[in-house]
């Protein structure tokens, strides 16, 4: 082993010790990802849902979805422009729109079982017509918080979507060529109760549209809400890292009865220090944004922060924080 004069032991020692006194924000900082949460998983609240964000978890950055009760879609200018403020004062900076499109039925299809059953966190369930408006509102709203990226669905889950598939594809490629057109890129999400739901769904996906403006926002949890109780590792290693442009961190497991639900991120069937590991090692460094959506605490913000606890120590055990 080499030799460590004791002036170097010193001086490495009061290293870590000063890095260890960094304020966390500089922890963030150092981290290979953009680490963030979905502001409305804390408080429709925005000023207050960034406070924590910045403050309390001493991170940079927050994915957009919905404020003050309304689904961005909805927000006036107004709102727009506090909101804008508010982002400044905690300097925080935007990682996506979340936005709702392409949360529909597909047209011509029978109507899906799945529908929005109120699951649209603030947003009204439009009809496919008027996904152009939504697009363009989306547009509008990433250049305005300056982000890049876009998040979109695959249209409502149905029982045999294999007649619709290469139609449903055409529509997402266009759409990316039009979000590619404004210097922007469109992420599809996997959603449990949409089209592409899995890893391996999403790997078919992104295999059939080869286009440099189309990725994808993994979300493990969602996974295996479909059933992919292997959605880490089986699920990831099926997917083409280079096409992972946004990551959502939450956890699934089963209860008594048997059905799989939300649980903190700590727990559940996707191993997050893995995964971060797994992210890093690919050389991941766009966002990993907390979704909680488990409940168990009182409120949004207290089951929030167990979740971001949990996911705090997968960061540090994985290496990435």
């Amino acid at each position: 082993m080499k030799s460590v004069s004791r002036r170097q032991f010193v001086g490495g020692a009061a290293g870590v010790v000063a890095s260890l006194s960094l304020p966390i924000r500089a922890w963030a900082a150092s981290s290979p990802f953009k680490i963030a949460v979905i502001s409305d998983e804390i408080s429709q609240d925005f000023d207050h849902a960034c406070s924590v964000i910045a403050k309390d978890f001493g991170l940079h950055y927050v994915e957009l979805r919905e404020m003050w009760g309304k689904n961005l879609q909805a927000s006036s200018d107004a709102e727009i422009a506090e909101a804008q403020k508010i982002l400044a004062k905690y300097d925080l900076q935007v990682t996506d729109i979340a936005s709702p499109l392409f949360k529909v039925d597909w047209p011509g299809a029978p109507k899906s079982q799945y529908g929005s059953k109120g699951d649209m966190h603030g947003a009204q369930e439009v009809a496919y017509k008027q996904q152009d408006e939504v697009l363009a509102r989306s547009i509008s709203l990433a250049k305005q918080f300056k982000t890049d990226k876009i998040r979109c669905f695959d249209f409502w889950r149905l029982d045999d979507v294999a007649p619709y598939r290469a139609a449903i594809n055409e529509k997402l490629r266009a759409t990316a060529d039009i979000v590619g057109q404004q210097g922007l890129l469109l992420v599809i999400e996997n959603e449990f109760a949409c089209n592409t739901a899995t890893g391996r769904e999403a790997a078919k996906v992104l295999n059939a549209i080869q286009s440099p403006h189309f990725a994808l926002n993994w979300d493990a949890g969602n996974a295996v809400m479909r059933g992919e109780l292997d959605a880490f590792p089986a699920g990831w290693d099926a997917l083409p890292k280079n096409r992972i442009h946004h990551c959502h961190c939450k956890n699934a497991i089963k209860d008594a009865s048997g059905k799989i639900v939300w649980s903190p991120v700590d727990k559940g069937y996707v191993d997050w220090t893995a995964q971060f590991r797994a992210l890093k090692q690919a050389g991941y460094r766009d966002a990993v944004s907390l979704e909680t959506h488990w409940r168990g605490a009182a409120t949004p913000e207290a089951s929030t922060r167990i979740s971001w606890d949990g996911m705090k120590q997968a960061l540090i055990n994985s290496g990435t924080f």
